[in-house]
């Protein structure tokens, strides 16, 4: 072999070598970055919700300062490979207000976010976390766990033993006191259930259905083919 063709032959070599690398490089640089937000990168894109909570307007008066700005509630909800990220943030609530946050099958609100006249109670409910209010009257909170179109529980102990959707996603005065003041009148003698000892106040922030498709925001794939409406997993 030549000199010229000899060294022809490495330049090829190492050209293919480099863009295999680089190619490599590139591939496991995504991947890292993904995995840290468990994100799923063969997916072509991060599916991510976020809508607002709305107040229970009942206790809307006990919720944050008088004469302060009113609170408000976000929630941001990211797709992931084995789990979702949900993080939720308020603004504008009495500091050191505590809430138990749930999601729950249903909400009081209907999809203007009045109150539904024909609520009987929240269905299945699951317990997701302790929200506080800091000096500032604002709170952050993250949990990663099945969210988007897969939330369910179900019991077979019931008469319904059928998987049981939580599309809605609200929080809970933790203390029934809190909701007794200001303006606000709760019966602190009948607690609800909403919270780790089970003797929370009402519900102070919740979602509301979409209104074509009567289901949670939790839900992003509605199935119109079923009656009633159903989310597909």
């Amino acid at each position: 072999m030549s000199c010229s063709v000899a060294t022809k032959a490495l330049s090829l070599k190492i050209a293919v070598l480099t863009a295999v690398v680089g190619a490599g490089l590139a591939v496991l640089s995504q991947p890292l970055a993904a995995q840290d937000a468990g994100v799923d990168v063969l997916a072509p894109k991060v599916n991510v919700r976020t809508f607002v909570l709305h107040p229970n307007p009942k206790f809307l008066s006990c919720l944050g300062v008088r004469g302060g700005a009113t609170p408000s509630a976000k929630v941001t909800v990211t797709r992931g490979k084995l789990n979702d990220t949900l993080t939720i943030s308020g603004q504008n609530f009495k500091p050191g207000l505590a809430f138990d946050m749930f999601t729950v099958e249903r909400s009081n609100l209907l999809s203007d976010a009045t109150v539904d006249p024909a609520f009987t109670n929240f269905g299945m409910a699951w317990y997701q976390s302790d929200l506080e209010a800091n000096y500032q009257g604002s709170f952050t909170a993250t949990i990663r766990t099945i969210l988007l179109d897969q939330i369910f529980g179900f019991d077979p102990d019931q008469s319904n033993p059928n998987p049981i959707n939580t599309f809605h996603v609200g929080f809970w005065f933790n203390d029934p006191n809190d909701a007794n003041t200001d303006g606000c009148t709760f019966d602190v003698t009948k607690p609800t259930p909403f919270n780790g000892e089970h003797n929370a106040g009402p519900v102070a922030f919740i979602s509301v259905p979409n209104a074509a498709t009567n289901l949670g925001p939790l839900c992003t794939d509605p199935n119109k083919n079923t009656v009633p409406v159903s989310c597909n997993p």
